[in-house]
């Protein structure tokens, strides 16, 4: 279980800042937390393969992985849309595909998360199920 700790500038600067402008594609990740059950959020960036959409967390083993393995379930929020989702772990061995069309979105912001975890097995990723727009 491999993870690489943001940089503090990114956690207390970047995050929070477009986790509100919702920028790049950035969304807003809430899942309840494993231990707590309380709603923690985070931003991510979800991908877009043909039908399906996916979460990578390219920081590795982070603790919304963690949460939304145990929960099961999460909430997105983007520019003016919020919907409930049931999320499923992808296998190791069909990750690849799902992270480079992640990593070509994202950009060049995440390539040293993949060059210091360069192994698939070390960025989970899960696909989004049965999206539903909160009404």
């Amino acid at each position: 279980m491999a993870y690489v700790k943001p940089r503090g500038f990114t956690r207390r600067v970047v995050n929070p800042l477009v986790s509100r402008l919702h920028t790049g594609g950035v969304e807003t990740l809430t899942v309840l937390g494993r231990r707590t059950g309380r709603p923690h959020a985070v931003p991510v960036i979800p991908v877009q393969i043909g039908e399906c959409r996916y979460l990578v967390s390219p920081y590795g083993e982070a603790d919304w992985v963690r949460n939304l393995r145990a929960a099961g379930e999460g909430e997105l929020q983007g520019r003016g849309t919020m919907g409930r989702f049931a999320a499923l772990e992808v296998p190791v061995a069909e990750r690849a595909a799902v992270i480079a069309a992640y990593r070509a979105v994202a950009g060049r912001t995440v390539e040293p998360c993949f060059r210091d975890l360069p192994d698939p097995a070390d960025h989970p990723v899960f696909v989004i199920e049965r999206e539903q727009l909160a009404t």
